[in-house]
């Protein structure tokens, strides 16, 4: 970083990061230092019971817990569970007993200001999205919240939306269930359509002619670190009633299984056919297209079950990647290998993210291949 290098396939994100750090407006450190606002952005997994992992969120309050100053701001960005800023409050007033922290809508004086803001981004459009979006800022007071806005509000074009911190928090899970609720749709779609020999790609073109439908596509499943994640923060908080919240999921989770049933069924048919073993590439392992990140991703999952399961050697093709992720390269029969290779070497296709150059392959060059296209992308 203090380089002025990323690691992250991001658009803009290399130039703006080596012009903030060469002309010193951006140092990275190693512990916390001194400063008017703190933003905490760390990760906010769950646990194997789907239940919220908030050690990162305490572990970074622990840590500015000793730089804090009377007047000082605190923001939460991590997409967290509802009530996750009050916690933060007490982790910090734990750690420092004689600074006030502002307590959820009470109009008791504070010496810290604590607010909650999520990102609302689209990894492969972050540095713009990070300015024209709108923001949804939750303060613990409402003064919590105009402190926050005021920092926003030097760099954010879009508007700075004020609400408490628990409607602030919501907000953000609500966003990204409405996504996943509207994705399992289109998966489950998907799994009708194969029962009733159905083209779940032209019947959903046919469906969004009409004005008010507007039917998303499905694929292997759902991933990233927030959509893939953040329903099961509502399940965990209201079990009872998050019923169709928790449905999704479930069918959204259950989805790279039926692709894994798919290529089962096309190798074995394949390997009829041609009187061998089936070489099968996999390509994409990205949550989505055009970007390196592979956190959650149904894609990956299912490369991994079938080189688990391969007899042979399979080949995965990512062209955001340099280099197997450790999960894949510890079996000897995974191979990293370009586009060209894949077309000319495999007998299956795997496609499982529609990154650009996959979509502009010369149909030709598919002639005489088996293939399962979950994006429908050679459809």
């Amino acid at each position: 970083m203090n380089r002025g290098e990323t690691h992250i396939v991001e658009p803009d994100l290399d130039g703006l990061v080596g012009s903030a750090v060469s002309s010193g407006r951006l140092r990275a450190t190693q512990t916390p230092e001194e400063a008017d606002a703190f933003l905490i952005a760390v990760p906010t997994p769950f646990k194997d019971s789907k239940q919220p992992d908030l050690i990162y969120i305490e572990s970074a309050a622990r840590a500015i817990a000793p730089k804090l100053r009377k007047g000082d701001l605190v923001i939460l960005e991590s997409t967290s569970p509802v009530g996750a800023t009050e916690k933060l409050s007490g982790w910090l007033a734990e750690e420092r007993p004689d600074l006030r922290f502002p307590r959820l809508g009470s109009t008791d004086p504070a010496d810290i200001h604590l607010a909650y803001c999520p990102e609302r981004v689209l990894p492969g459009s972050t540095v713009t999205e990070l300015v024209k979006n709108d923001r949804v800022i939750g303060g613990m007071t409402p003064d919590c919240a105009a402190r926050a806005r005021a920092l926003y509000q030097t760099f954010v074009r879009g508007e700075c939306v004020l609400t408490d911190a628990r409607t602030a928090e919501m907000t953000k899970l609500t966003e990204n269930s409405f996504r996943d609720v509207n994705i399992a749709f289109a998966n489950e779609l998907s799994l009708i359509c194969d029962e009733l020999s159905i083209n779940v790609w032209e019947l959903i073109t046919l469906a969004n002619r009409h004005p008010r439908v507007n039917i998303l596509k499905p694929g292997p499943g759902v991933g990233g670190h927030c959509i893939a994640v953040d329903p099961w923060f509502i399940v965990d908080s209201a079990p009872e009633s998050a019923r169709l919240i928790r449905t999704a999921r479930e069918v959204n989770d259950g989805k790279p299984h039926w692709v894994l049933d798919k290529v089962a069924q096309a190798i074995e048919a394949t390997r009829t056919r041609l009187g061998r073993e089936v070489t099968v590439a996999c390509l994409g392992l990205a949550f989505k297209p055009d970007i390196d990140d592979l956190r959650e991703s149904p894609a990956l999952e299912v490369a991994h079950a079938i080189i688990r399961a391969a007899k042979n050697e399979v080949l995965v093709v990512e062209p955001y990647i340099d280099a197997l992720p450790p999960v894949l390269s510890t079996h000897d029969n995974a191979k990293l290998v370009g586009t060209d290779a894949a077309l000319a070497q495999a007998d299956l296709l795997v496609l499982l993210v529609d990154h650009a150059q996959f979509k502009t392959v010369d149909r030709e060059r598919l002639a005489g291949k088996a293939i399962v296209d979950t994006r429908g992308a050679w459809a």
